[in-house]
């Protein structure tokens, strides 16, 4: 496949940020956040029945992102320090290429390292933890007439959440709608940013902080409607659990060794979680990590009846009175403290850490522009190791397990007995367990 690129620009609010906005605060939990970027691709397929061309398609998402980025502002900005955005409208870099290939072949047949080239940052380039634009859009014009829009957002501004409402307000002002719902800045009223000079703030950063690996794989892994089924049915009944416990469980108990200790992270929104419940366009990062723990002593071939309730009990510690902790007089440290659990167990020896994170039932196949709705949307690589993203699939009811990997303990996890009798990741087998 060959990609060139047509141009790189960037395009700006088509109004200016009032003097007022200018100084986009930060929250705490922002501040938490790693210098990273994580990607989210969207494809589309050309209507041969509308009048709609590749060049329309061109002018309208220019035009549209400049007048989402109005009600948007921080994400046309640049970071200054560790506290603020400098909403200074100096715009979101976009780019535009050709691409020498038909999307159906991506689609049935995707592959990692292909992928990667329809996003417009290299993301484990070092360099981009000094990047200073907050997003950056790839607009992949296809020769068949289809278009994939690669995205990269900066975490530390946004979550997946905020994404996904940024990309469906852009399609709806595309499409020329009305009544658009535009995110809500209060996140810093309520988590007030702190000196990122204090100890513990860096101590926390630190503790995240996950070293560089030479040989990491991204693979993908599919789990259909009827796998999902067979999953659920071999936990307990009563239990009844839902997508993410069971695919996370399974993914847990695959990657788990006898007699060595895991964990799993998993991020959970905290929107639904506070009293009153936040909306859902309310603008940042907004969560905290549950976290399942099983010792080396413990590990054993547990059901996954058992390990569902691990992560169920899990989840059930982010409630309503974790959230009134944080808006707390110790809620910065309260929060801190979320995060360096994260560090603490990877420093332990012989200890597993999966960070699993869920992107399913966040509306990002709703994202129409004016040509339909998208007919996949991925991931991509990742620079972090042991890294599970779960994605909604373009099956009903199924889901996209985006697994990062080291090389070695890659080629141990997908040879899993287990692994190989419910899950799809081979080129003849997802043309079959994905449909059209």
């Amino acid at each position: 496949m060959n990609i060139d690129i047509v141009s790189t620009q960037f395009i700006k609010p088509s109004s200016a940020t009032p003097s007022h906005l200018k100084k986009f605060r930060l929250s705490f939990l922002d501040q938490c956040m790693p210098a990273h970027f994580y990607p989210l691709i969207f494809y589309y397929y050309y209507d041969e029945t509308s009048n709609i061309t590749q060049s329309t398609m061109r002018f309208r998402l220019k035009s549209s992102l400049s007048d989402a980025l109005t009600q948007f502002y921080p994400l046309a900005g640049r970071m200054e320090g560790q506290s603020f955005v400098d909403c200074n409208d100096q715009g979101v870099k976009y780019l535009e290429t050709r691409v020498d290939s038909r999307l159906s072949d991506i689609i049935e047949f995707p592959q990692v390292a292909v992928l990667d080239q329809l996003i417009p940052y290299n993301l484990s380039d070092a360099c981009m933890l000094k990047a200073e634009e907050q997003l950056a859009i790839q607009v992949n014009l296809f020769n068949c007439g289809g278009i994939v829009l690669g995205t990269c957002i900066s975490h530390r501004i946004a979550d997946a959440c905020t994404l996904s409402n940024f990309m469906n307000s852009w399609a709806a002002i595309a499409c020329g709608k009305s009544n658009i719902v535009f995110p809500s800045f209060n996140s810093a009223v309520m988590f007030p940013p702190r000196d990122y000079s204090l100890s513990s703030m860096t101590d926390a950063k630190n503790q995240v902080v996950i070293p560089p690996v030479d040989r990491l794989v991204t693979k993908r892994f599919i789990f259909t409607a009827s796998a999902i089924s067979a999953l659920k049915a071999n936990a307990a009944e009563t239990l009844q659990p839902t997508r993410v416990e069971i695919v996370t469980a399974f993914i847990w108990k695959c990657v788990m060794k006898k007699g060595k200790a895991s964990a799993v992270f998993h991020p959970v929104n905290l929107r639904c979680r506070m009293v009153p419940p936040l909306p859902t366009h309310f603008f940042g990062n907004m969560f905290q990590m549950a976290s399942a723990v099983i010792s080396g002593q413990e590990a054993q071939d547990y059901e996954l009846s058992f390990l569902v309730n691990e992560l169920r009990s899990a989840f059930a510690k982010i409630n309503s009175e974790h959230a009134k902790e944080l808006l707390g007089k110790d809620g910065y440290e309260f929060a801190i403290n979320n995060f360096k659990n994260i560090g603490k167990l990877m420093s332990q020896k012989d200890m597993k850490v999966l960070r699993c994170t869920s992107w399913c039932r966040f509306p990002i196949y709703e994202a129409d522009f004016g040509w339909g709705k998208p007919c996949w949307v991925s991931s991509a690589s990742f620079p972090t190791k042991d890294t599970i993203i779960l994605l909604d699939s373009r099956q009903t009811s199924g889901i996209e397990a985006w697994v990062i990997m080291e090389e070695q303990d890659m080629a141990e996890f997908e040879q899993h007995h287990d692994l190989q009798e419910y899950v799809s990741s081979y080129p003849e087998k997802e043309k079959t367990s994905v449909s059209e």
